[in-house]
């Protein structure tokens, strides 16, 4: 992608996201990291730049580190942290206090960060015979007040403390109040900025659905493909806890690492189906990962998403200089033949793009030959943004069935660089006797093109490789 381009994206998704709201929820492993000045710069710059944010800090370590300080003993149950009736003023001591380092560190910025109380909660009580203590439940978060603060240009930051009626606190997952606190707010997004976690398609095997970036990360999983992602790679019943919901074994799969990706890919998931539009699993390691996340398709983490992020469908006139674009490097390689405006234009109806938050990404031609029953596929361009996603694959496929569906006897391409990668679809060698006159005559000797071929079956048995590894 040129970096014309990457302007454009990013002045694409400020219009989008402007006015939104974006809940950040931040863990606390973050705070002493040599990168988290600079997260807290960049959650400025998106202020600045219009989009809302809000931050839940996660506290869990410096809690943990308090409460073995002062010899208080605790122990995780579901998720939860137990401790006796006299580890709360501990638990609120340490949560306030990553809250103050976040205010402080957005203070060194000129932001105007505000720690407050917009959360009610209940106590969990006695769960199958185990007391929780001081862990309890979000019963109630003040949307009204959370909002007015948003409007007066502060940060909210919300501790993982809730309150009941009467003035007692009680500890809440920090994960759960920014997934309510995300829900609430009907935000646009909900970002997880972890210490390290990566989802790589190297290490989990990623659904067909998936979006793979050229760095071999997950960038994105559809919503309803969480679930059935997390059984392929034998994590359906992994625990926050590193163990099993069965009683667990010894197995890779129960590695603190899965257990957290698990048990965020379901929180993500839970977001999104109570209206968040989109979640994010993001790698706090990686300096400038939430604009990152933000202003660019494929993104720096992993996205959950219900939205209609990405889709094939049909060109419109509207689309021709965006496609004209994409095509460009292809015929300055000599891949594609050039194209005027207003040729592409005329064509649009013979042509499939694949947009991805309304950026076109891809695109191809599949012309039909009535007088000979056949069609010819052209001018197929993937942006290289999108290379080794399997959007190639994905958008030949849907060309090749309907033509299938068109009932045409065959496809064919003209090509000069690319024939090894048509081949892996069933293309063969032919020879110029087999295209319409019409395609023949305007056929240039010079350029040399290889004629293939792919006879189409009515079972739809042709094969289709799994994943595009060159360009198109």
């Amino acid at each position: 992608m040129t970096k014309t381009e990457l302007i454009r994206d990013v002045i694409r998704y400020l219009r989008q996201f402007r006015g939104s709201t974006v809940v950040i929820h931040l863990d606390d492993a973050l705070l002493d990291s040599p990168l988290f000045a600079g997260h807290m710069q960049d959650l400025g710059l998106l202020s600045e730049a219009g989009i809302r944010i809000v931050i839940v800090p996660g506290a869990k370590l410096c809690i943990s580190r308090v409460l073995e300080t002062y010899h208080v003993p605790w122990r995780f149950v579901q998720g939860m942290r137990i401790t006796d009736g006299g580890g709360m003023d501990l638990i609120k001591m340490a949560a306030f206090d990553v809250s103050d380092r976040v205010m402080s560190r957005l203070a060194a910025e000129r932001l105007h960060g505000v720690v407050g109380n917009w959360v009610s909660a209940r106590g969990m009580g006695v769960v199958d015979g185990t007391d929780f203590g001081s862990a309890g439940k979000i019963t109630r978060i003040d949307k009204t007040s959370l909002e007015r603060v948003i409007d007066d240009g502060f940060l909210p930051i919300l501790p993982c403390v809730g309150w009941t009626a009467v003035g007692r606190a009680y500890n809440l997952s920090s994960v759960d109040l920014a997934v309510e606190t995300a829900r609430v707010l009907h935000a646009s997004k909900l970002f997880f900025l972890e210490d390290g976690l990566v989802l790589r398609a190297d290490e989990l095997r990623a659904p067909e659905s998936a979006v793979i970036s050229q760095d071999n990360r997950i960038a994105s999983i559809p919503l309803d493909d969480v679930e059935p992602f997390l059984a392929d790679n034998g994590l359906a019943q992994v625990l926050d806890s590193g163990t099993a919901a069965d009683g667990g074994r010894e197995d890779v799969r129960y590695t603190a690492k899965n257990a957290r990706t698990a048990f965020l890919l379901r929180k993500c998931r839970e977001a999104c189906l109570g209206g968040v539009t989109r979640a994010h699993i993001l790698n706090g390691a990686e300096d400038g990962a939430v604009p990152g996340e933000i202003f660019s398709e494929t993104g720096s983490g992993t996205m959950i998403f219900r939205s209609d992020y990405s889709r094939f469908r049909t060109m419109t006139a509207a689309d021709v200089p965006a496609v004209l674009s994409l095509m460009h490097p292809f015929i300055q390689s000599g891949i594609l033949l050039p194209r005027s405006e207003e040729e592409v234009k005329g064509q649009a109806p013979w042509f499939t793009v694949y947009e991805i938050d309304g950026g076109i990404r891809a695109c191809a031609e599949l012309k039909p030959y009535p007088g000979c029953n056949c069609a010819e596929i052209a001018a197929v361009a993937v942006d290289d943004s999108c290379a080794n996603s399997g959007i190639g694959p994905a958008l030949m496929r849907r060309l090749i069935a309907k033509a299938r569906g068109d009932g045409r006897a065959f496809v064919f391409v003209l090509t000069t660089q690319t024939a090894d990668w048509f081949e892996r679809f069933g293309f063969r060698a032919a020879g110029p006797e087999r295209l319409p006159e019409e395609r023949v005559r305007r056929m240039d000797p010079a350029r040399g093109s290889r004629i293939l071929i792919l006879p189409l079956d009515r079972d739809g048995g042709n094969p289709a490789p799994d994943s595009l590894t060159e360009k198109n």
